[in-house]
């Protein structure tokens, strides 16, 4: 559906540029575009590199046991059915950490390690999603977020003067997110699950 939203708008611009006569304006802006974006990729491929090694050097290093054990009590609560010493417990707290620390990219593949951790312990049938998978898509959705850094690598980028001055907006709208989708999910696991 989103592959046909987006088919449409391209084909109306073209069509809005070839009646209004601004064809050179369209083929230039899309020059632009392509650029601005090779060039984004560049500028943030270096952050995430960063961030990604700094998290698989902390797993390898013992650092997803000490956070597992800080943030227990917390997940013991949110992932009642896991063992304290899951492996996907470890996982779910790299993601977690990834997010705190506003690095999206870098927390996508760290949710899928834990979301296949999950599966493993998973008495579910096949396909079908238990209540620690959805409350874990529910966590890495809502990302509770400290340190918004891609976020401001962007503002930096395009010229902000103060690329974190976002950070009470981000903590803010980042804990009535969680708390909301956290309620929200264990609200209907009683429901729905007994």
């Amino acid at each position: 559906m989103l592959n046909w939203i987006w088919a449409g708008m391209i084909l109306i611009s073209f069509i809005c540029a070839i009646c209004t006569g601004r064809t050179e304006q369209l083929s230039a802006a899309i020059l632009a575009g392509a650029s601005s974006a090779v060039e984004l990729c560049i500028t943030t491929l270096g952050l995430m590199c960063f961030w990604t090694g700094l998290m698989q050097a902390a797993e390898h290093g013992g650092l997803t046991r000490l956070l597992a054990r800080a943030l227990s009590p917390i997940l013991s609560r949110l992932f009642p059915k896991l063992r304290r010493e899951s492996p996907a417990l470890g996982a779910i707290c790299m993601n977690l950490t990834a997010n705190l620390l506003g690095l999206g990219n870098a927390a996508t593949p760290l949710g899928l390690a834990a979301m296949q951790e999950l599966k493993k312990e998973s008495r579910a049938p096949d396909g079908t999603a238990d209540n620690a998978m959805v409350m874990f898509v529910v966590l890495n959705t809502s990302s509770l977020q400290l340190i918004p850094t891609f976020m401001a690598a962007l503002r930096g980028k395009y010229g902000a003067a103060q690329p974190f001055d976002i950070l009470p907006a981000v903590w803010i709208t980042s804990v009535c997110a969680l708390l909301a989708a956290v309620t929200m999910a264990k609200l209907l696991e009683r429901r729905f699950c007994g």
